[in-house]
């Protein structure tokens, strides 16, 4: 364990093994860092967080801190970060609210410079956020998406499992699974084929789901026949998910070109 004597560390805070936390960094009440975690100089770790092992934490990142809601009332709420995340310099990460009394980021995430995860977000496993993405409060991030750099995301918006959003882009509506939005306003431009074969899906998933982004964003079918069509495709969970994502969609689902 390696704490610097500059440190400020509450007397509730909770400290694990092999913990490093460098000069100046302070860490809140009932503050956990499990096993293995590293702060940097200057990082401030709030309060109700807790921090996942192996977890590093750059310089100057300002992780649990309250959220930045006008209806937040001081109501005890939570920060959990996963294990083996990156945490970049200058992230800032806020607690939940009444609403769902958490917000979430999952296992080995990377949060590049100056991201800000806003109240009451989840944030899948193995996810990038790329500089200055910025996602507004309640939005879920599913595993494996990408977010692009300056990309800022609507408060409520889904973020469907191994998806891409383009750097600059403006992101207001649902952006589905496998799929690529990019642009202000966004568009989806239809699947990441590249990212799919590099995750390892099999040529025959790749074409199912080609064949069911086409029914659900390009035949002019309306919502209930498209999503029938698609689950009469074939039997993978990732053409059922993909459906399930569409019907599920409260804010309506990013147009494609």
């Amino acid at each position: 364990m390696m704490i610097s004597n500059t440190a400020v560390i509450s007397k509730s805070a909770v400290i694990g093994k092999n913990v490093e936390i460098s000069d100046f960094a302070k860490i809140g009440e009932n503050v956990k860092l499990l096993d293995g975690v590293s702060v940097g100089h200057g990082a401030v770790i709030h309060k109700n967080t807790t921090v996942g092992q192996g977890t590093k934490i750059s310089p100057y990142a300002v992780i649990g801190t309250d959220p930045q809601d006008l209806k937040y009332r001081g109501e005890e709420s939570f920060c959990e970060i996963g294990s083996n995340c990156l945490i970049r310099e200058f992230v800032t990460v806020n607690r939940g609210t009444a609403a769902s009394g958490k917000t979430v980021v999952g296992n080995g995430t990377l949060l590049m410079a100056y991201v800000h995860v806003a109240h009451d977000c989840v944030i899948g496993e193995k996810c990038i956020l790329a500089n200055c993405a910025g996602l507004a409060g309640h939005v879920i991030v599913e595993n494996n998406a990408i977010i692009g750099g300056y990309t800022p995301v609507h408060q409520f918006v889904r973020i469907g499992t191994f998806a891409i959003l383009g750097g600059d882009s403006r992101i207001v509506q649902d952006v589905p699974p496998y799929s690529m939005a990019v642009g202000n306003p966004a568009y989806l431009y239809g699947l990441i084929k590249v990212g799919l074969k590099r995750s390892c899906f099999s040529p025959e998933k790749i074409s199912l789901l080609k064949k069911a982004y086409r029914t659900l964003f390009k035949s002019g079918l309306k919502k209930e026949e498209a999503i029938e069509s698609v689950l009469k495709l074939g039997e993978i969970p990732e053409l059922e998910k993909l459906a399930n994502f569409v019907k599920a969609s409260e804010r309506g689902i990013t147009p494609s070109k």
